[in-house]
Order: C-alpha cells, then structure tokens, then sequence
C-alpha cells in the first residue's frame, strides 16, 4: 500500500502557483480567442443593418433587435414550398446517413480489428490514405457512381455515399483493437456467434466510439445542401434554402445572420452536451498504429 502511494506522489505533477496560474491565463486567452467568430454570430444575429455594416466593426450588439429573425419568417412564409419540407428533407437525410455510416463502418471495423486475414493491413492503409482527400476530390467519381445507380436527385444521392465516410471506419477499427481478445474468446466457447458477439460485447464496450461518430457525421449531413446530387426544389435541405436567402442581397444581410445563427445552434448544442465522449474517443484512437 505504501509503495502505491509513493509511485502515485511521484507520478503527480510538481507545478507552482505561479505556473498554474500562467497556465490558465494562457489556456483562457486562446480560449477567448477561439471564441470570437461564435460571439460575434451570436450578435450579428440581433444587429439592425445599420450595425452589421458598421466599419469598423464592433463585436457586440448595441441596439438588439429580433427584427431579422421576423423577417426571416416573412420570407420563408412567401416560399412555394414550406419551410417545414426543408426541415425534414435535412432531418431525414441527416438521421438515415449517420444511421447508415455507424452500422456500415462498425460492421467493417470489427474484422479489420478482431480477425486475421490477408490483405488486412493492406486495406486498413488504403482506409488511412483515404482521410488525406477532401470531399471535392471524390464528388466527380460520387457523381458518377450515383447516376449510374439512377440516384440522381433522390435523397439516397446524399445519404449512400455519408455510408463510406473512411474516418468513422478509422475511429471504429482503432477503438475496437482495444477489447481484450480473451473477452470474444470467451464468448465464442459460450457458443456465442460473430452476430451475437458483435452486437452484445463490440458495440456496446465502444459505446463512446460511435456516439462520437453520430456527432461527427451529423455535423457534415446537417451542414449539407446537396448540390450537385439533387435538383428538385421539394427536396432541397435547409442549408440550400440558407444559402438562397444569403445571397438575395445586401438588405438581407441580417436576415442571413439569423439563418446562420440557427444552423450553428443544433450541432452546437450536440457537442455541448456530449463532448466528454468525443475528447475520450480523441484520446483513445489513433494511439496504437
């Protein structure tokens, strides 16, 4: 017991008040700074047009108003189609993509994780070369792929290719490798079968794994407009009609402050309330290859 409680004495840090305190003055000041573009949505949002294009600028709001965002319903209540359609147009192909990735790179990072076979490690690289291309480089074979399938200007055009998302399966496979063997060895003399081990012992021990996928996948669907795959006005997100209410001009400039301060808000408030499963996931994966 002794010799537990000096190991512990050595292994904590020996830091002054001094350096604590620098420490966090330093960690605060970097904080604050990145803190600065979410601050300054927030109170463009309630800026009359006048403040908005004030120059130079000032950070926060001097005369609040809610006039943009009454405005903003004015303009979505002159539109063909209703504001609701777009709103499940984006919930809908949010849901079934981060539904569809989780499974598909789970499904896929368990053997690459738990099994030996040839060509493993060759694919697993491929995986990893995979995460160097931005999603601009693969939209033309995306493209192509798609209309092949006769997708085009359907949801699944949007939602098939968030299933192949090569970082969920590189998160999975890299938190995976850390089940004990023994565990699934276990259950395989139980009588267990791979479905069952998959489903009742990998996934719920990787829990904080996909839970952080689910965020990371929402934030790229939720942010999505789906140009390029779909065509049809009734099927467009709510990103598009966003972007449609931006660029009508300068007088709708807050207008479009509003539009931007509710889309941030929704993936904002996700990782809010689930960031402790996303800096353990951080700081688990990617440690061993």
């Amino acid at each position: 017991m002794n010799m537990i409680l000096s190991l512990r004495r050595r292994k904590r840090v020996n830091r002054s008040f001094l350096g604590s305190f620098m420490l966090f003055l330093f960690l605060a000041v970097f904080g604050a700074f990145m803190a600065l573009p979410l601050v300054f949505a927030i109170n463009a949002a309630f800026k009359p047009l006048d403040e908005i294009f004030l120059f130079p600028p000032r950070l926060f709001v001097r005369n609040p108003t809610f006039d943009n965002f009454i405005d903003l319903v004015e303009l979505l209540g002159n539109s063909w189609v209703p504001f609701t359609r777009y709103i499940f147009n984006t919930v809908f192909i949010t849901g079934m993509g981060v539904l569809g990735h989780v499974i598909f790179a789970s499904a896929a990072a368990y053997p690459l994780a738990k099994h030996k076979f040839p060509g493993r490690n060759v694919l697993f690289q491929i995986v990893v070369l995979s995460l160097m291309f931005s999603p601009a480089v693969t939209s033309i074979p995306n493209y192509m792929i798609m209309s092949w399938l006769g997708f085009v200007d359907t949801y699944w055009a949007v939602i098939l290719p968030a299933f192949a998302y090569s970082l969920g399966l590189y998160l999975m496979k890299q938190f995976m490798e850390q089940i004990p063997d023994a565990l699934l060895e276990a259950a395989k003399i139980d009588g267990a079968s791979e479905y069952r081990i998959f489903w009742s012992i990998v996934m719920p021990n990787v829990k904080p794994a996909w839970l952080t996928l689910i965020i990371l996948v929402f934030q790229i669907l939720w942010g999505t407009d789906g140009n390029g795959f779909i065509y049809s006005e009734q099927l467009k997100t709510l990103h598009f009609a966003s972007n449609q209410i931006i660029q009508g001009g300068i007088a709708r400039a807050g207008v479009g402050a509003a539009v931007a301060l509710i889309l941030m808000s929704v993936p904002i408030t996700i990782f809010i309330f689930s960031q402790s499963r996303i800096i353990e996931t951080m700081a688990t994966s990617g440690m061993k290859d």
